[in-house]
């Protein structure tokens, strides 16, 4: 008997993420300085941690709704509002969430058809694709570039759209590059959403997380005609640096939320009361610690730009998230090949941008959520590869 004849053929044809492949390579190597992982390096505030101890301290361990508590719904309601500029009831339009990547799956589930084309852009987080692959649906992938700064543009949009199409994914910042859409370009993505009648998920994860003077930033739920026809996820892993807590949500209109409700119920059935509680004191006390951490990260990412221009890496800086994706293919090497011999010369690891799609080739992923010395230390080791490499 063949076990794998077995497995679902649509499971079995899945690729494993290039992220965790590559850091098996990783596992296996001491004193490591890793520029990996995409998790922050700060410990979830401690106001938050003392909600979640007092919860089960009062032995706060039971199931909540499906939908989530109401509180933490009221709360997220309130805080969208309040960042988004975009109302949502909490009572029939917000999904609590084991994760952002729960949510999207179950977005998928209750959307896709077998056969209906999705539009995603990449270099993207590594999930996307195969998380529309499990719902059956069909990836539909449009490339962004380094001239560009990874902005997705409307007419590579347009180009893709066929009678199929049924959802466009965005997600902006955007995890590996930091790429960010200028509002008159989103507009224009919204524009063919309405017109080709098309639902969008926008990813906003890392929306906390931007640079410089973003006064303009409007999230695509927030456009003319546009809040009927999007899904709206966020969460809490990234700017209030509780990723271990697996906690997100989904804003959307009624029926839509109820659509992804129904296969919650018979999968996760809710996220963890422990987590919820403690979200809800990240979004009612959690801003001057989220300033805190983001203007920390923006002094990394000007630090680590600089070095890799320094060392002859061009890297455009990035408006937002944790990560640049400096372009090293006047090395001579490969993404992979790049990220390998760095890891065993050098200890320091980053990741391929093959990993996030295959126009990733040519560029890395570095994480700055990391230590400021280690940072340091990283830059250092990683010059003087690049520097032996031009030799």
């Amino acid at each position: 008997m063949s076990l794998t004849d077995k497995l679902a053929t649509h499971v079995r044809n899945l690729p494993r993420s290039g992220i965790r492949e590559f850091f098996e390579l990783v596992l296996a190597q001491d004193n490591v300085i890793s520029l990996g992982v995409g998790e922050p390096d700060f410990v979830t505030p401690w106001h938050i941690r003392e909600a979640a101890i007092h919860s089960l301290e009062q032995g706060r361990t039971s199931y909540t709704s499906n939908l989530g508590l109401l509180d933490l719904r009221k709360s997220i309601a309130k805080y969208v509002q309040k960042h988004f500029n975009v109302k949502y009831d909490a009572p029939t339009e917000v999904l609590i969430t084991v994760g952002v990547s729960e949510a999207l799956d179950l977005a998928f589930r209750a959307l896709l058809n077998p056969g209906d084309e999705v539009i995603y852009h990449e270099p993207c987080y590594v999930s996307y694709s195969p998380c529309i692959a499990m719902a059956y649906g069909v990836p539909v992938v449009v490339e962004t570039r380094a001239e560009n700064d990874f902005a997705l543009l409307a007419s590579a949009v347009e180009a893709a759209i066929t009678p199929r199409t049924k959802v466009l994914m965005l997600n902006f910042p955007t995890n590996p590059t930091g790429a960010i859409m200028e509002r008159a370009e989103l507009e224009k993505v919204a524009a063919l959403a309405i017109k080709h009648d098309l639902i969008v998920f926008t990813d906003e994860i890392y929306t906390e997380l931007m640079y410089d003077d973003r006064s303009g930033w409007c999230s695509i739920a927030t456009l003319p005609g546009m809040r009927e026809r999007t899904i709206l996820f966020h969460g809490f892993s990234k700017a209030f640096a509780m990723t271990g807590f697996r906690l997100g949500y989904a804003c959307a209109p009624q029926i839509l939320i109820e659509a992804m409700m129904k296969v919650h119920q018979y999968s996760m059935l809710c996220a963890p009361i422990t987590s919820q509680i403690a979200g809800i004191e990240a979004l009612e006390a959690g801003a001057p610690s989220v300033e805190e951490m983001r203007k920390e990260y923006q002094r990394r990412r000007n630090l680590v730009v600089k070095r890799l221009n320094d060392m002859g890496l061009p890297c455009f800086k990035p408006g937002g998230a944790f990560y640049v994706f400096p372009d090293i293919r006047s090395t001579g090497l490969s993404s992979r090949e790049f990220a390998t011999n760095l890891l065993r010369e050098e200890s320091v690891a980053v990741v391929p941008g093959t990993a996030f799609g295959q126009c990733g080739e040519g560029f890395v992923r570095c994480c700055y959520a990391t230590d400021p010395k280690m940072l340091e230390t990283a830059m250092e080791r990683m010059a003087n590869f690049v520097q032996r490499l031009s030799k």
